[in-house]
């Protein structure tokens, strides 16, 4: 009830609801509208193939031999046409791209000992560095605003007191989370490490030598003309940019396996100067890692989960604010840490944008794109202060794995893209888990959407991650099945907790 003052004297009205009716009209009226505007061609199609029907159906006997004895008459056009067909249908099927295929993937879960809930977090900040209290009282609140919960890991080496960050401790670290995710992953598929011709491995700040793709050789005995890339520096969206890669090779090289490994090492790349900037990374970043096999063997279609549609990749780098956003640099007392820009958001939203609009046209439906084309013909020719229209990605994916950079890339990203909560759980959840395990989060994501059980036959998943230069990639998944988890699903144990409530 609300009043109001009529002659002095106060009349309460009856509060006015929202006018339910009208707005499921208007929902409806959309989805028709994108349905008949999807469909336009099909239901085109449909009088056509009626009339062909038609015709055919008043052929008589006679009429259809007469056909077969002109077909008799001209044997060699018949002959030229069939061998031309042949041939055309050859060199299709010898140039054709191949599809790639997600056989499986494993995620490195943790083990208990190795746990680091926040008040483990402030004793190490406290005895690695020996902050003051103004830092200590930063880093406090960081933890408190980050989304991170008190089960996420940390390396063997943020466990030792006094802190130990050798060079052994960071190939310590290594070895625990390539060799864990790589032994659960050949064991669940049954392929053995020298079926694998390609490798692809991604961390940004650890780069021994040899590689962390010789480790991984040499630990498993691969075969000697294997295809080896370690890519560094590349942030956390290198991920996608290691798929991009395997994909590309495995569109060369036939009847081939590949696997990419993703990670980040902590060891060697904790902070323990006071730059505010720097100070961000040591409270998102945790232990993690995942692996995953693909395959352009047609085999291997049937026991796949996904099958890979598309990756776009953008760069920003040629701008100088963009290039500087995400940067490692030694501050004024010469202690080396990553700096973030207060502008890393509007870059990141920048970089996004720009994804998108190369994207869009490959996923969106053709509804989406003719009103995005209206609007930005009108905004041009006829009203500058037209907004934009935000096409609803929504129509395009069921599944979103937005990387778990933090807190603030999550919330803009379900802002901007006009996303449920539903949409973002997994990110949201895998932070809280896991914490920022860097270009491995979107498969903890995805490994999230499998355990709850969400991932049926023919959904669409978009992995969107950013990182340092400045980049964001993205890369579209069909899901070739009903998807169930794998049983090395990091979630196995306590996905009956999740979702939690976050104080957001």
């Amino acid at each position: 009830m609300k009043s109001s003052s009529k002659n002095g004297v106060q009349v309460l009205q009856p509060r006015r609801l929202p006018d339910f009716l009208r707005s499921v009209k208007l929902k409806y009226v959309k989805l028709g509208y994108h349905y008949l505007v999807s469909h336009l061609l099909k239901l085109c199609l449909v009088p056509v193939m009626a009339a062909v029907i038609i015709k055919a159906s008043r052929l008589s006997l006679d009429d259809i031999h007469q056909m077969w004895l002109q077909l008799e008459y001209n044997l060699v056009r018949v002959v030229v046409f069939s061998a031309i067909f042949v041939f055309g249908s050859t060199v299709y099927v010898m140039t054709r791209k191949r599809f790639i295929y997600l056989v499986d993937y494993a995620c490195y879960l943790p083990p208990q000992h190795l746990k680091a809930d926040h008040r483990h977090f402030m004793e190490y900040a406290k005895e690695a560095a020996d902050f003051d209290e103004p830092t200590m009282e930063f880093l406090r609140k960081i933890m408190e605003r980050s989304g991170l919960g008190d089960e996420t890991g940390a390396p063997p080496s943020m466990h030792c007191f006094p802190p130990r960050p050798s060079m052994a401790a960071a190939r310590q670290e290594a070895e625990l989370v390539m060799f864990g995710a790589l032994d659960t992953l050949f064991a669940s598929t049954n392929v053995k490490p020298r079926d694998i011709g390609i490798l692809v491995v991604n961390c940004s700040l650890f780069n021994p030598t040899p590689s962390l793709t010789a480790m991984i050789i040499n630990k498993y005995k691969m075969r000697g003309n294997i295809k080896s890339f370690n890519l560094s520096g590349m942030g956390c969206s290198a991920g996608v940019i290691a798929i991009d890669l395997a994909k590309d090779m495995l569109q060369v090289h036939r009847n081939n396996y590949a696997v990419v490994f993703s990670t980040e090492n902590m060891t060697q790349n904790w902070y323990s100067g006071t730059e505010k900037s720097m100070l961000i990374s040591n409270c998102l970043f945790r232990l993690g890692g995942s692996a995953v096999l693909l395959s352009n063997k047609s085999g291997d279609r049937g026991r796949s989960k996904y099958k890979l549609i598309h990756v776009v990749r953008t760069h920003c780098g040629a701008n100088d604010k963009a290039f500087k956003c995400v940067y490692q640099e030694e501050d004024n007392v010469g202690k080396i840490g990553v700096s973030l820009s207060k502008e890393l958001m509007a870059i990141a939203g920048n970089a996004l944008k720009t994804n998108i609009t190369t994207l869009g046209p490959l996923v969106l439906p053709i509804s989406e794109q003719f009103l995005f084309f209206v609007t930005l013909v009108a905004k041009k020719l006829f009203n500058a202060k037209i907004k934009p229209y935000v096409p609803d990605f929504k129509l395009a994916f069921e599944h979103f794995c937005i990387h778990a950079g933090g807190r603030g890339v999550i919330d803009e990203l379900e802002k901007n893209m006009q996303l449920s909560p539903l949409h973002v759980e997994a990110s949201r959840m895998t932070l809280h888990r896991f914490g920022n395990t860097s270009s491995s989060s979107i498969w903890y994501e995805l490994a999230y959407m499998e355990a709850k059980g969400r991932m049926r036959k023919g959904d669409r998943i978009w992995q969107v991650a950013f990182g340092s230069g400045f980049k964001c990639n993205s890369a579209v998944w069909l899901a070739l099945k009903n998807v169930k988890p794998s049983c090395s699903n990091p979630w196995e144990d306590c996905i009956h907790k999740y979702p939690v409530k976050l104080n957001l």
